[in-house]
């Protein structure tokens, strides 16, 4: 049998944008090792005292938890909660196979989070089948693959399609036609809108505007009145449906890094270098994941009193490795002299990006053959066999807890 129409094609490309998201990821990623607590309230966060929930189970939101709420009062909300420790080198190993699954569709494929991205699967059409079978598809392999689910909304539009896979979750898959967009989106709160944040929702719903389908109904110059002209065309074009962002790709990276915070301030420079070692190392794998060299290194501290200070150095020449990013970040800790204050907050930073493909890469100390293979055959390690199974020995001192940074991607 022959592939669709061209009608058929036509209609299919009109509606073939997906945006897919994993359902609790680090809940379900966390699970995956611990599987008997399955159904119970489960919050992924630090053990410390100043620790902040990262995700929680469908079971624990039902008691009001949220990520970011601190984890004492997400205790209090939910006592019976489990509480499991963060593991974010799994977080990006199972975030890697996913992309991967996607990207084996098409190219057009425009991550938002370790968890979340734009699959536009209009250029897959005659050869992988209509949109909502490659869904499907995609849906059962990454079930296959990592034993997570994922939540897939389509439709003609990114707007749509992320409205799409919130109101299906948990593992659903919904379609929104072109011709019953206006409908489905008429009745959903204001909330649901891109750009709608808690001082716009005010000021819309003390104006009687609760739902999409009034912001589409509200004639412009009202609208441009209470929020203001270029923010109340934006809107009212989602709610009509209307929203021209193609699915674009490569973003384009402002700063890339990562940070951690101790559970007890630090004074010990050893310490504190010890740390940036296992930070250098987490935000190199991230520039060779998405192709990219960093032309200036940052440093951040912050101090007891939460004063923060910053400091940064232009490279030579774009780099890519851990060797060079704690090379340049230990020599900016070293400038800053004695420290008035133990510090709170360590994390090193990657910025003027630029893809790999677009400079040499060289090593500041001219090993750079020796460095990159190294790192690159822990990438390799690391994606097939997990996170984790090869660390620098540097990184293996048992008076230096493994606790898990904190990623940093600015594209704004």
């Amino acid at each position: 049998m022959g592939g669709p129409s061209p009608q058929q094609l036509e209609e299919y490309r009109r509606c073939a944008i997906l945006h897919v998201d994993m359902d609790m990821f680090y809940v379900g990623v966390e699970l995956l090792t611990a599987p008997q607590h399955r159904g119970r309230p489960v919050i992924v966060a630090g053990s410390g005292p100043r620790s902040v929930v990262l995700s929680a189970s469908y079971e624990a939101r039902e008691y009001g938890v949220h990520s970011a709420m601190p984890v004492s009062q997400a205790r209090a909300r939910c006592p019976s909660a489990v509480l499991l420790e963060p593991h974010r080198e799994a977080y990006a190993h199972y975030s890697a196979i996913v992309m991967d699954i996607f990207r084996s569709v098409t190219d057009r494929v425009e991550q938002l989070s370790v968890d979340e991205a734009f699959v536009d699967v209009s250029g897959a059409i005659r050869r992988c089948g209509p949109p909502v079978e490659i869904a499907r598809r995609l849906r059962r392999t990454i079930h296959e693959r990592t034993g997570l689910t994922a939540s897939v909304g389509i439709g003609e539009n990114k707007t749509v399609a992320k409205i799409a896979s919130a109101h299906c979750k948990p593992d659903g898959l919904l379609v929104v036609a072109p011709e019953h967009t206006r409908a489905f989106l008429a009745h959903l709160p204001v909330e649901r809108l891109w750009g709608v944040g808690r001082r716009t929702s005010e000021t819309l719903h003390a104006a009687g505007l609760a739902t999409v389908g009034d912001i589409a109904d509200t004639p412009l110059p009202r609208l441009h009145a209470l929020v203001g002209v270029a923010a109340g065309s934006h809107l009212q074009q989602l709610a009509l449906g209307h929203d021209p962002r193609p699915v674009t790709p490569v973003r384009e990276e402002k700063s890339l890094g990562a940070e951690r915070t101790f559970q007890t301030d630090v004074a010990d420079t050893a310490q504190l270098k010890r740390v940036l070692l296992g930070l250098s190392h987490d935000t190199a794998a991230r520039l060779r994941r998405h192709g990219l060299l960093t032309g200036r290194v940052g440093l951040k501290l912050r101090y007891a009193d939460f004063t923060t200070i910053t400091r940064s150095r232009t490279l030579g020449h774009p780099v890519a490795s851990a060797h060079d990013l704690y090379t340049e970040a230990t020599g900016l800790l070293d400038a800053l002299g004695p420290r008035p204050q133990a510090v709170r907050l360590v994390g090193v930073r990657s910025e003027k990006l630029v893809g790999s493909g677009h400079a040499l890469q060289l090593s500041l100390d001219g090993r750079e053959g020796e460095w990159g293979a190294a790192e690159e055959a822990m990438d390799r390690v690391h994606h097939r066999f997990g996170p984790g199974v090869v660390r620098p020995a540097k990184l293996m001192d048992p008076t230096v807890p493994n606790v898990p940074p904190r990623d940093i991607l600015d594209g704004t």
